[in-house]
């Protein structure tokens, strides 16, 4: 069976895509509370075994991090990872953001859009959940740096992702790396066209 290394998840009552669909879900956060598998801080990764996981999943957790942590996280990704195994990173689209921000006239405590949460302001997106961090307490809730699509593939290639594919929707940015080129299988399973 096939796994999937969920980092910093928060809780797998949180779905993730539908192509993990019959995968065996590791969770790995640094919160023991949301009954994670694995509690770590993301920046230790390759404290684990390498080559473990068929893909690493990392949905807005990786703007969490002071740029030169991220690095650590992505070298641990690619430590924890197979070697035609696949990184599925989310991140918010901050260029998306500053474009809307700008269009609209937004102020850094205007509402950018609706969720289920609540109300999310334009500083939410910029330095993370406002009300989260302030009901926690935590800082590890805030948000230390930001991509663009272009900064994104800038920082996470680098680290030993040659080919990407990726797509911007709804202020996110989605993109999956991979450490050789993929099967014709796996590029249909993720529905993503990879750049020539």
């Amino acid at each position: 069976m096939k796994s999937v290394l969920n980092v910093g998840g928060g809780s797998k009552a949180i779905p993730i895509p539908p192509h993990y669909q019959g995968w065996r879900h590791i969770l790995l956060d640094v919160d023991p509370k949301g009954g994670c598998d694995i509690t770590l801080d993301a920046r230790l990764l390759r404290t684990l075994p390498p080559s473990s996981y068929d893909a690493v999943y990392c949905s807005h957790n990786l703007e969490h991090y002071h740029r030169h942590h991220g690095v650590e996280v992505l070298r641990g990704m690619h430590h924890v990872l197979k070697p035609e195994g696949f990184l599925e990173i989310r991140v918010p689209d901050a260029g998306e953001v500053m474009r809307l921000a700008i269009q609209n006239r937004l102020d850094l405590d205007d509402v950018l859009y609706r969720s289920p949460a609540g109300p999310i302001l334009l500083r939410d997106v910029l330095w993370g959940y406002h009300v989260e961090i302030e009901r926690s307490g935590q800082d590890y809730y805030a948000h230390k740096t930001g991509f663009t699509l272009k900064s994104l593939v800038n920082f996470v290639t680098p680290v030993g992702f040659p080919v990407f594919a990726t797509r911007q929707e709804n202020l996110e940015i989605i993109a999956v790396f991979f450490k050789q080129p993929p099967a014709d299988e796996l590029q249909r399973l993720l529905n993503l066209k990879t750049p020539a």
